[in-house]
Protein backbone atom coordinates (compact mmCIF):
# COMPACT_ATOMS: atom_id res chain seq x y z
CA UNK A 1 0.00 0.00 0.00
CA UNK A 2 1.40 3.24 -1.14
CA UNK A 3 1.29 5.91 1.55
CA UNK A 4 0.85 9.73 1.52
CA UNK A 5 4.16 11.64 1.58
CA UNK A 6 2.39 14.04 4.46
CA UNK A 7 1.08 10.75 6.86
CA UNK A 8 2.90 11.33 10.14
CA UNK A 9 2.47 7.85 11.89
CA UNK A 10 4.25 5.47 9.31
CA UNK A 11 5.36 2.42 10.28
CA UNK A 12 8.67 0.91 9.78
CA UNK A 13 8.38 -2.08 7.93
CA UNK A 14 9.84 -3.16 4.40
CA UNK A 15 11.97 -1.12 2.18
CA UNK A 16 11.03 1.62 4.65
CA UNK A 17 12.33 0.12 7.80
CA UNK A 18 15.35 -0.76 6.12
CA UNK A 19 15.98 2.61 4.57
CA UNK A 20 15.11 4.60 8.08
CA UNK A 21 17.60 2.14 9.76
CA UNK A 22 20.66 3.01 7.10
CA UNK A 23 20.55 6.10 7.16
CA UNK A 24 20.24 6.65 11.03
CA UNK A 25 23.01 4.27 11.56
CA UNK A 26 25.30 6.60 8.92
CA UNK A 27 23.58 9.02 11.16
CA UNK A 28 24.63 8.00 14.20
CA UNK A 29 28.21 6.23 12.75
CA UNK A 30 29.31 9.79 11.58
CA UNK A 31 27.87 12.08 14.31
CA UNK A 32 25.80 13.69 11.57
CA UNK A 33 23.46 15.16 13.82
CA UNK A 34 23.42 16.87 17.67
CA UNK A 35 20.99 18.94 19.26
CA UNK A 36 19.96 22.14 18.62
CA UNK A 37 21.19 21.85 15.21
CA UNK A 38 19.44 24.08 12.08
CA UNK A 39 19.52 21.71 9.07
CA UNK A 40 19.48 23.12 5.52
CA UNK A 41 18.30 20.33 3.38
CA UNK A 42 19.34 20.83 -0.37
CA UNK A 43 15.95 19.66 -2.27
CA UNK A 44 16.48 19.41 -6.15
CA UNK A 45 13.34 17.68 -6.50
CA UNK A 46 14.65 14.10 -7.76
CA UNK A 47 14.15 10.65 -5.70
CA UNK A 48 17.17 11.00 -3.84
CA UNK A 49 16.45 14.76 -2.29
CA UNK A 50 13.24 14.04 -1.21
CA UNK A 51 13.55 11.00 0.28
CA UNK A 52 16.19 12.67 2.67
CA UNK A 53 13.72 15.24 3.40
CA UNK A 54 10.97 12.95 4.15
CA UNK A 55 13.57 10.52 6.28
CA UNK A 56 15.00 13.42 8.42
CA UNK A 57 11.29 14.29 8.95
CA UNK A 58 10.37 10.65 10.30
CA UNK A 59 13.73 10.92 12.58
CA UNK A 60 12.53 14.17 14.16
CA UNK A 61 9.34 12.68 15.66
CA UNK A 62 11.19 9.32 16.52
CA UNK A 63 14.20 10.09 18.26
CA UNK A 64 15.49 12.45 21.31
CA UNK A 65 17.23 15.21 19.60
CA UNK A 66 15.97 18.39 19.19
CA UNK A 67 17.08 19.91 15.71
CA UNK A 68 15.33 22.00 12.56
CA UNK A 69 15.10 21.57 8.91
CA UNK A 70 14.72 23.99 6.32
CA UNK A 71 14.30 22.88 2.71
CA UNK A 72 15.98 24.80 -0.31
CA UNK A 73 15.48 24.42 -3.90
CA UNK A 74 17.53 25.78 -6.15
CA UNK A 75 15.83 27.00 -9.02
CA UNK A 76 17.58 27.61 -12.03
CA UNK A 77 17.12 28.88 -15.98
CA UNK A 78 19.22 25.80 -17.27
CA UNK A 79 16.63 22.45 -15.71
CA UNK A 80 12.61 22.82 -16.40
CA UNK A 81 11.53 21.84 -12.87
CA UNK A 82 8.13 22.44 -11.38
CA UNK A 83 8.82 25.21 -9.23
CA UNK A 84 5.11 25.13 -8.02
CA UNK A 85 5.31 21.26 -7.62
CA UNK A 86 8.48 21.56 -5.07
CA UNK A 87 6.68 24.60 -3.02
CA UNK A 88 3.37 22.32 -2.53
CA UNK A 89 5.52 19.79 -1.49
CA UNK A 90 7.29 21.74 1.58
CA UNK A 91 4.04 23.49 2.40
CA UNK A 92 2.20 20.13 2.93
CA UNK A 93 4.78 18.61 4.94
CA UNK A 94 4.60 21.79 7.48
CA UNK A 95 8.47 22.92 7.21
CA UNK A 96 10.31 26.20 6.93
CA UNK A 97 11.48 26.83 3.10
CA UNK A 98 13.66 28.87 1.14
CA UNK A 99 13.77 29.14 -2.72
CA UNK A 100 17.01 30.34 -4.47
CA UNK A 101 17.37 31.34 -8.04
CA UNK A 102 20.28 30.50 -10.22
CA UNK A 103 20.80 32.25 -13.53
CA UNK A 104 23.21 31.00 -16.25
CA UNK A 105 21.40 32.90 -19.21
CA UNK A 106 21.82 30.71 -21.99
CA UNK A 107 25.79 30.03 -21.21
CA UNK A 108 27.12 26.53 -21.90
CA UNK A 109 27.14 24.36 -18.51
CA UNK A 110 29.19 21.63 -17.22
CA UNK A 111 28.26 19.40 -14.57
CA UNK A 112 31.22 21.06 -12.11
CA UNK A 113 30.13 24.94 -12.95
CA UNK A 114 26.72 23.78 -12.02
CA UNK A 115 27.83 21.83 -8.78
CA UNK A 116 29.62 25.04 -7.74
CA UNK A 117 27.47 27.39 -8.40
CA UNK A 118 24.55 25.50 -6.29
CA UNK A 119 26.99 24.77 -3.43
CA UNK A 120 27.65 29.12 -3.53
CA UNK A 121 23.79 29.78 -2.96
CA UNK A 122 23.55 26.51 -0.62
CA UNK A 123 26.10 28.47 1.83
CA UNK A 124 24.10 31.39 1.42
CA UNK A 125 20.68 30.10 2.54
CA UNK A 126 22.25 28.30 5.53
CA UNK A 127 23.70 31.83 6.59
CA UNK A 128 20.44 33.52 6.21
CA UNK A 129 18.64 30.82 8.17
CA UNK A 130 20.85 30.40 10.61
CA UNK A 131 21.91 26.82 9.64
CA UNK A 132 24.52 24.97 10.92
CA UNK A 133 24.57 22.12 8.40
CA UNK A 134 23.23 21.36 5.04
CA UNK A 135 22.06 17.85 4.47
CA UNK A 136 22.89 16.62 0.53
CA UNK A 137 20.95 13.43 -0.76
CA UNK A 138 24.67 11.75 -2.31
CA UNK A 139 24.03 7.77 -1.85
CA UNK A 140 26.18 5.24 -1.95
CA UNK A 141 26.15 5.35 -5.89
CA UNK A 142 27.21 8.64 -6.29
CA UNK A 143 30.00 8.27 -3.59
CA UNK A 144 31.32 5.21 -5.37
CA UNK A 145 31.18 6.97 -9.12
CA UNK A 146 32.61 9.80 -7.48
CA UNK A 147 35.56 7.81 -6.01
CA UNK A 148 36.48 6.30 -9.29
CA UNK A 149 36.47 9.41 -11.27
CA UNK A 150 38.70 11.58 -8.51
CA UNK A 151 41.41 8.43 -9.09
CA UNK A 152 41.03 7.67 -12.61
CA UNK A 153 40.50 10.80 -13.90
CA UNK A 154 42.40 13.63 -11.11
CA UNK A 155 44.89 11.11 -10.24
CA UNK A 156 43.83 11.18 -6.48
CA UNK A 157 42.13 9.35 -3.48
CA UNK A 158 39.36 11.37 -2.59
CA UNK A 159 35.54 11.21 -2.40
CA UNK A 160 32.21 13.09 -1.14
CA UNK A 161 32.72 12.72 2.45
CA UNK A 162 29.82 11.58 4.63
CA UNK A 163 30.51 14.20 7.07
CA UNK A 164 32.70 17.58 6.06
CA UNK A 165 33.55 20.53 7.82
CA UNK A 166 33.30 23.85 6.26
CA UNK A 167 34.23 27.46 6.80
CA UNK A 168 36.53 26.31 9.97
CA UNK A 169 33.56 24.46 11.10
CA UNK A 170 30.85 26.64 10.71
CA UNK A 171 29.09 24.69 8.68
CA UNK A 172 29.22 21.02 8.35
CA UNK A 173 27.53 18.98 4.95
CA UNK A 174 26.50 16.12 6.22
CA UNK A 175 25.09 12.73 3.56
CA UNK A 176 22.55 11.05 5.88
CA UNK A 177 21.79 8.84 2.54
CA UNK A 178 25.79 7.12 2.23
CA UNK A 179 25.13 3.57 2.88
CA UNK A 180 22.51 3.59 0.72
CA UNK A 181 22.53 2.38 -2.83
CA UNK A 182 20.26 4.14 -5.22
CA UNK A 183 17.69 1.07 -6.12
CA UNK A 184 17.03 1.09 -1.95
CA UNK A 185 16.04 4.40 -2.38
CA UNK A 186 13.80 4.22 -5.27
CA UNK A 187 12.17 0.94 -3.32
CA UNK A 188 11.41 3.50 -0.45
CA UNK A 189 10.35 6.28 -2.59
CA UNK A 190 7.82 3.91 -4.51
CA UNK A 191 6.24 3.53 -0.95
CA UNK A 192 4.82 6.84 -0.65
CA UNK A 193 2.50 9.69 -2.89
CA UNK A 194 5.57 11.92 -3.48
CA UNK A 195 5.38 14.70 -5.96
CA UNK A 196 6.44 12.93 -9.74
CA UNK A 197 8.71 15.99 -10.80
CA UNK A 198 10.31 15.89 -13.74
CA UNK A 199 14.02 16.21 -13.07
CA UNK A 200 15.94 15.71 -16.75
CA UNK A 201 19.59 17.16 -16.93
CA UNK A 202 20.85 17.18 -20.43
CA UNK A 203 24.10 16.30 -19.22
CA UNK A 204 23.27 13.07 -17.13
CA UNK A 205 23.59 10.47 -20.16
CA UNK A 206 26.64 11.79 -21.71
CA UNK A 207 30.08 12.22 -19.55
CA UNK A 208 32.49 10.78 -17.46
CA UNK A 209 30.24 9.90 -15.03
CA UNK A 210 28.30 7.71 -17.42
CA UNK A 211 30.98 5.74 -17.95
CA UNK A 212 31.73 5.02 -14.60
CA UNK A 213 28.64 4.27 -13.17
CA UNK A 214 28.27 1.84 -16.38
CA UNK A 215 31.48 0.54 -15.50
CA UNK A 216 30.37 -0.47 -12.10
CA UNK A 217 27.11 -1.75 -13.20
CA UNK A 218 28.90 -4.13 -15.11
CA UNK A 219 31.18 -5.25 -12.47
CA UNK A 220 28.32 -5.53 -10.11
CA UNK A 221 26.67 -8.36 -12.38
CA UNK A 222 29.30 -10.74 -10.89
CA UNK A 223 30.74 -9.08 -7.99
CA UNK A 224 27.58 -7.39 -5.91
CA UNK A 225 29.38 -5.91 -3.10
CA UNK A 226 31.19 -3.81 -5.93
CA UNK A 227 29.91 0.02 -4.18
CA UNK A 228 30.47 -1.08 -0.92
CA UNK A 229 34.01 -2.04 -0.96
CA UNK A 230 34.97 0.82 -3.09
CA UNK A 231 32.89 2.59 0.13
CA UNK A 232 34.74 0.69 3.08
CA UNK A 233 38.29 1.07 0.99
CA UNK A 234 38.44 4.50 2.15
CA UNK A 235 38.60 3.59 5.25
CA UNK A 236 41.17 1.21 5.06
CA UNK A 237 43.95 2.95 3.49
CA UNK A 238 47.19 0.72 4.02
CA UNK A 239 49.80 3.75 3.89
CA UNK A 240 52.55 0.91 4.15
CA UNK A 241 51.79 0.52 0.66
CA UNK A 242 51.74 3.92 -0.91
CA UNK A 243 54.25 6.11 -1.58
Amino acid sequence: MIKSAFDTKIRLRGAIRYVYKQSGKAISDYNMLSQGDRVLVAVSGGTDSLSLLKLLQMRQRHVPIDFHLVACFVDTDFLDIDRDLIEDFFRRLDLEYTIKELHFNGSKVNCFWCSWSRRKLLFAAAREHNCNKIALGHNLDDIAETTLMNLCFLGEVSTCLPNLEMFKGKIKIIRPLCYLSKQSILDFSSCFSFPRIRFDCPNSEKGIRKRIKELIQNLEQDYPYVKKNIFRSLKKIRKDYLL
